[in-house]
């Protein structure tokens, strides 16, 4: 399984920059008052769909030969996947084919519709989505796009970490959440091509820490149930991420429920943006390891902003 390279990443750059936003970088006085060093937050919850996502979606569709792309694209997922390959599919001009389950939240469901995606409901198990999905291709003839496990969909997530580094320079660590494991692998081969010497550092929920028992042990490990409020995290790692992570990462470091609560009500009152629980996943290791980050300038890529209004945490 073929590990995208620094010039994927760079031609993925090329290809999406007309479609997506380059999100900014901020700061915040407050929050490295209270985190003892410099943290630059890339803001990927400005991003179009909400979520940094639509990289890798835009990448993954506009990379697809013409004949090809003339029979759509599938995927099954409940969340920013689903809205981002939708998008991205009706950027492009062509039939984006969405398996979700029936309980996904109503929101979502909107999301989809309302980009053009073509909405499929299954039952709530990923083996009812997977075999629903199979049915949907067969049928239809169109590409499944793995929402992480994607050559393609890693070498557009790369490309948010690339301008977080044009733009803040020399960073002693890079973050990133973790869940399937797609922003961390591409952030990991930018951040090696990049930024010689710049540690690479995931942040997983506790209640969902497959990729850090992965990562520790060596060996994939099988996803335990989760139970977490960063339901952005949910999946598991794919080989081809965890190949990416076993040789790039440097760590993977979990973060507890409560404190992924107060790094997200912490981002929304001081820096008054919204942001989505996965997206506090680093702050909170970050706050709960202080000595290890004390001194040291860090990027924080904020994930997305795809938050139930509904059901806030806090």
């Amino acid at each position: 399984m073929k590990i995208p390279g620094w010039h994927d990443v760079l031609a993925a750059h090329d290809r999406i920059a007309e479609w997506v936003h380059r999100t900014p970088v901020l700061t915040c006085r407050a929050i490295d008052r209270i985190a003892g060093c410099e943290v630059l937050f890339k803001c990927e919850n400005f991003q179009k769909a909400g979520a940094f996502k639509f990289r890798g979606a835009t990448n993954a569709v506009f990379a697809m030969d013409r004949t090809l792309a003339g029979k759509g694209v599938a995927t099954h997922s409940s969340g920013n996947h689903a809205a981002a390959l939708a998008l991205a599919a009706a950027n492009r001009g062509i039939k984006a084919r969405i398996v979700m389950p029936e309980t996904a939240p109503p929101v979502k469901k909107k999301a989809v519709s309302d980009y053009g995606g073509e909405i499929t409901l299954c039952a709530p198990t990923l083996e009812a989505r997977e075999k629903t999905l199979e049915e949907v291709v067969a049928r239809t003839g169109a590409t499944f796009v793995h929402p992480y496990n994607n050559f393609d969909v890693i070498s557009g997530q790369a490309t948010a970490a690339k301008e977080l580094i044009e733009e803040a320079g020399r960073l002693d660590i890079v973050m990133v959440p973790v869940g399937g494991g797609g922003l961390l692998s591409g952030t990991a081969i930018t951040v090696k091509n990049m930024s010689n010497g710049t540690l690479v550092i995931a942040a997983e929920p506790e209640n969902a820490d497959d990729a850090f028992r992965s990562f520790r042990i060596g060996v994939l490990q099988p996803a335990l149930p989760p139970n977490t409020v960063a339901d952005g995290l949910l999946t598991a790692l794919g080989p081809l991420t965890f190949r990416i992570v076993k040789e790039y990462v440097d760590d993977i470091i979990c973060a507890s429920e409560q404190g992924i609560i107060d790094a997200m009500r912490l981002v929304w009152e001081r820096m008054k943006i919204i942001i989505e629980p996965s997206s506090a996943v680093p702050l909170a290791v970050m706050l709960a390891n202080r000595e290890l980050f004390a001194g040291r300038r860090t990027g924080i890529i904020l994930s997305g902003g795809n938050a139930d209004l509904d059901n806030l945490p806090f």
